[in-house]
């Protein structure tokens, strides 16, 4: 059984209640950055890999894409996509973990995914699924948490006696696997990988890598609690990547 942390009544109103999820896109310190990455989508079919609440297929939508699908293990997060997508055209929202989605060959012309991979155990079979799901040149767009945000596991700061912040742990780098993190109060399994596996089993898998950011949150949005510090070191990692 995989995990599902959001479909969970206390970890799911306490996400709720996060920025993000109040305002969207607007309320993402690094969606200035990713919004510069998006393929051109008018006329496309497009993938969402762990949607959420759907705002990056409502984007997809208002951006011309001629077919949107929303996938998500969470029935919550897809009854709160659902809601919010009424009178928008051509989106469609299906349970299905991220690991299991199936469709034919060049079913899709733009894949995405924000903020969901580092859920799964396997980054090289999804590479692979993904590989052969899109079209010929179609694009692969995907944000994660930064392997130097993983890598320790409990992705918290390292705080002085008087509670200001002195640091961010970053520890076995190289020790790939199952991390333990303490995310909105509770215990969540996240997947730590490497820079150097990201980009080498895009490679493996087919792709070429067409861009990579790690995003800074906006000068707009540096007076937001916690925002100024995101500059101290990456949390996310973006990457652009093209089917040969």
């Amino acid at each position: 059984m995989k995990e599902n942390k959001y479909n969970d009544d206390t970890f799911f109103e306490k996400y709720s209640q996060m920025s993000r999820s109040k305002l969207g896109l607007a309320g993402a310190g690094e969606w200035e950055t990713l919004k510069k990455m998006f393929p051109d989508i008018n006329g496309k079919r497009f993938l969402d890999l762990g949607c959420g609440y759907g705002w990056h297929c409502r984007y997809a939508s208002e951006m011309g894409a001629a077919e949107v699908l929303g996938l998500d293990l969470s029935s919550k997060m897809l009854e709160i996509a659902r809601q919010k997508s009424q009178g928008y055209q051509k989106i469609d929202y299906y349970e299905c973990a991220i690991e299991d989605f199936d469709f034919p060959a060049s079913s899709w012309d733009v894949v995405f995914s924000s903020l969901a991979i580092h859920y799964l155990e396997s980054f090289e079979k999804l590479a692979k699924n993904v590989y052969r799901t899109l079209s010929d040149k179609g694009e692969f767009l995907f944000s994660v948490e930064h392997p130097v945000f993983t890598a320790e596991g409990s992705q918290d700061w390292i705080y002085k006696e008087n509670g200001e912040i002195l640091c961010f742990p970053v520890d076995r780098y190289f020790y790939e696997g199952k991390r333990t993190a303490h995310f909105l109060g509770e215990n969540v399994t996240k997947y730590h990988r490497t820079l150097t596996t990201y980009l080498r089993q895009l490679l493996s898998a087919g792709f070429e890598i067409e861009d990579f950011a790690e995003p800074e949150p906006p000068q707009s949005m540096r007076n937001v609690p916690g925002m100024k510090e995101e500059m101290r070191r990456p949390m996310m990692l973006i990457v652009k990547a093209k089917k040969r």
